[in-house]
């Protein structure tokens, strides 16, 4: 059993980074989309307008912004890491709002998810720890490794292409739509052709055990 785990393991990563980043990229969208024409798989997509009666329209769209990138992020693998970390406050701080609005079955729903999140924190432990060490010597010899600066810029190019969707979208939806759905397809492939989606760096979790 413990063994079988173990061997579908990566691949589970994998999966939960996908799935979260698939929810919050589609929360943030749906929220900035032209009367939120844009199908999220959580809300609230009303979010910009309850805060805007507090003069707080402005915070509800960053809450949208950061939920694109985080989720986005989470899509790359190569820098889910970093998605990882973004997402943990903001699932946090919605399960604490729904908490305290005393919503019905919500907070169940962002209690797992935030357990999915400290559950891809804990994997990716070996890349963290240097928090709760006193010695940063090892970290900075550490080299910054880009393994295709022109699979990088693709995927730049396609994330602008995703954010530019949102103000077409008061114009013309059609089309933002049509820009929406090129820039995911191109970060999709790119992460095909470059190599990216693949688990050999999970992998290693085990099969290098003097990474942890």
């Amino acid at each position: 059993m413990i063994s079988t785990f173990r061997k579908y393991h990566p691949s589970i990563i994998v999966l939960i980074r996908l799935f979260l980043g698939l929810i919050f990229f589609t929360a943030g969208m749906s929220k900035l989309y032209f009367e939120h024409q844009f199908p999220g798989i959580i809300g609230p997509v009303w979010l910009e307008e309850r805060l805007a009666e507090h003069d707080l329209g402005m915070y509800a769209r960053f809450i949208a912004g950061s939920q694109i990138i985080a989720g986005l992020l989470l899509f790359t693998q190569r820098f889910a890491t970093l998605g990882a970390i973004l997402c943990f406050p903001i699932i946090l701080n919605i399960l604490m709002v729904t908490v305290s609005m005393k919503w019905s079955g919500t907070p169940y729903v962002n209690a797992f998810l935030l357990l999915l999140n400290a559950w891809l924190l804990a994997f990716d432990y070996h890349k963290l720890k240097f928090i709760l060490t006193d010695s940063f010597s090892e970290v900075r010899k550490a080299p910054i490794v880009r393994k295709s600066l022109k699979a990088d810029r693709y995927w730049t190019l396609a994330v602008l292409v995703i954010i530019c969707s949102v103000p077409v979208s008061y114009v013309n939806l059609q089309l933002a739509w049509a820009l929406s759905i090129t820039g995911v397809i191109g970060v999709v492939v790119n992460q095909l052709i470059s190599k990216r989606i693949k688990n050999d760096d999970i992998q290693e979790t085990y099969t290098n055990p003097d990474r942890l």
